[in-house]
């Protein structure tokens, strides 16, 4: 290793582009030495996104463009490549004496897999890895049965939750008292969204001011598709531009509903670290692996572009598809018509709002759709299918979501359904029943 070669740390960003509350940076910044602040747009990654104008990546490269600038007001300079991150790794090497590299968690299979590779090569240089708990409240085993073992109940793994945050400080890391501890040296330049071949769609991205306003109505506006009722701030917790540890404090004091959210994602964030077969498409109940899944590509296709001849299914799919956000109720209804009305495996509806979800996150998008097939943890029985005519009369009562997103419908120019409901319906339950017949 060269001696001349300057001394650092390394805080490498992940799902974490804050550079406020942020529990890894804090350690890096108090470590002793110099931090220099890494993104790695991973090509593991990005090479499996099917559009070139994926509003994630752009939303990415925003959020490092406001680190930027907040670091180099500062003297120092965010480095970001553009590969593998073993290569990037490497690379370091190269300009810098690295004695030790800090990140966050994260608990999705590849990424599991990405850091053992990553902590085996660090350690062959003798730097140490360490990662530290941030994007949730509770993780892996802080909150389990009195036996040791994980909850696949949504309920009493709620209560638990709730007892143990409501006997432990929720802690706030205050890196800006230690910004002075980033490496100082002139800007590296970021590259620009085509040089990573990507495109910007110029559209806005939701905004991540938590309202007060909005999160103490959230129980009672959260359910109807029409009204602003929801936060939108999915994205930012995706991609960490906001702390979960603020947003909970918030909705300890204003909103028990928009509470149970927050622990609905670390429930499922639990799930994944206790089960990781979920993450690598495996049902959660193993006997639902013998549905007789229909699978008719073409049926499918209508699903996927709105023209079910269900409103509210319609009008979730066409908000998914030109905005990159569906709301939560209508999230259900779309999911449970796939698999329940139309005998197509959840898989599929899965890995098509994982290309299209703004906020997509593996744990939370797996368990909801696993809930709606019936084959997950604290799942919808099999025999609850969602009525989309029923729901769209309880939810949008005047229209005004469908007016938004179907408006043909008020026109008389709208198909009729692709499937009779009660039809369907029973459908379902023999074609579940039959597989799960020998499941006692």
């Amino acid at each position: 290793m060269n001696s001349q070669l300057p001394t650092v740390n390394v805080f490498w960003f992940r799902r974490d582009l804050r550079l406020h509350d942020n529990a890894g940076l804090l350690h890096a910044l108090r470590s002793g030495s110099a931090v220099l602040p890494v993104f790695i747009f991973d090509t593991g990654i990005l090479d499996n996104l099917e559009d070139r104008e994926d509003r994630r990546v752009e939303f990415i490269h925003l959020a490092l463009s406001d680190m930027q600038h907040k670091l180099l007001g500062i003297g120092s300079t965010l480095e970001v490549f553009h590969g593998n991150p073993l290569d990037a790794f490497k690379a370091l090497y190269d300009r810098y004496r690295i004695g030790k590299v800090y990140a966050n968690h994260d608990y999705e299979p590849y990424a599991l897999r990405r850091d053992q590779a990553i902590k085996t090569f660090l350690q062959g240089q003798g730097t140490e890895f360490i990662t530290m708990k941030d994007q949730v409240i509770f993780e892996k085993a802080e909150v389990v049965k009195d036996d040791g073992l994980p909850y696949t109940v949504f309920t009493p793994y709620s209560r638990k939750w709730r007892a143990l945050l409501a006997n432990a400080d929720l802690p706030t890391y205050h890196s800006e008292e230690h910004f002075g501890a980033f490496y100082q040296q002139v800007e590296q330049k970021p590259p620009a969204l085509p040089m990573i071949g990507f495109q910007s769609r110029g559209l806005p991205f939701p905004s991540k001011d938590i309202r007060d306003s909005l999160i103490s109505r959230y129980g009672e506006d959260r359910n109807f598709p029409g009204i602003p009722g929801t936060s939108r701030l999915g994205v930012h917790l995706r991609f960490g531009t906001i702390s979960i540890r603020d947003l909970a404090r918030k909705a300890m004091s204003l909103d028990e509903t928009f509470l149970s959210e927050l622990i609905w994602r670390d429930f499922y964030h639990m799930i994944l670290w206790h089960f990781p077969m979920v993450g690598e498409g495996k049902a959660f109940k193993p006997a639902y692996e013998r549905i007789a899944w229909r699978n008719n590509e073409d049926e499918f296709a209508k699903w996927c572009v709105g023209t079910t001849g269900y409103p509210i299914v319609d009008a979730g799919m066409r908000e998914l598809n030109a905005t990159g956000f569906m709301h939560n109720r209508v999230r259900m209804i779309t999911a449970s018509f796939l698999a329940k009305h139309l005998l197509i495996d959840w898989r599929w509806g899965e890995a098509y709002f994982a290309g299209k979800l703004l906020d997509f996150d593996l744990a939370a998008n797996n368990g909801g759709w696993q809930w709606a097939a019936g084959c997950g943890c604290d799942a919808a029985p099999y025999f609850r299918v969602f009525n989309p005519t029923l729901q769209m009369e309880k939810f949008d009562k005047k229209g005004t979501y469908l007016r938004q997103w179907v408006p043909e419908y008020f026109e008389m120019n709208y198909p009729p359904p692709m499937v009779d409901h009660p039809f369907a319906r029973k459908r379902c339950l023999d074609v579940y029943a039959a597989a799960l017949k020998s499941d006692g």
